[in-house]
């Protein structure tokens, strides 16, 4: 999961070795996948309106479920 992550976020990056992704679990079952990139690059990962950070989401839900797990992405 974490590497499916990484590899969405350095697609869209200018700067892709400044991508990081940490990993925490909660204790209610889900997974929580903290990213962190340049700040130049923050609004490409979150486009206008925040699609592409919704979409980012909706992609790592769809496949957590094929796993049955949860998961959570936030941008930091």
């Amino acid at each position: 999961m974490k590497d499916l992550l990484i590899s969405i976020l350095k697609g869209l990056v200018d700067n892709p070795d400044a991508v990081s992704v940490e990993v925490v679990d909660a204790e209610n079952g889900v997974t929580e996948y903290r990213v962190h990139v340049a700040q130049e690059d923050m609004g490409r990962v979150i486009g206008k309106q925040g699609r592409i950070a919704k979409a980012i989401r909706v992609v790592m839900r769809a496949a957590a479920t094929r796993n049955d797990q949860r998961v959570s992405v936030e941008i930091k």
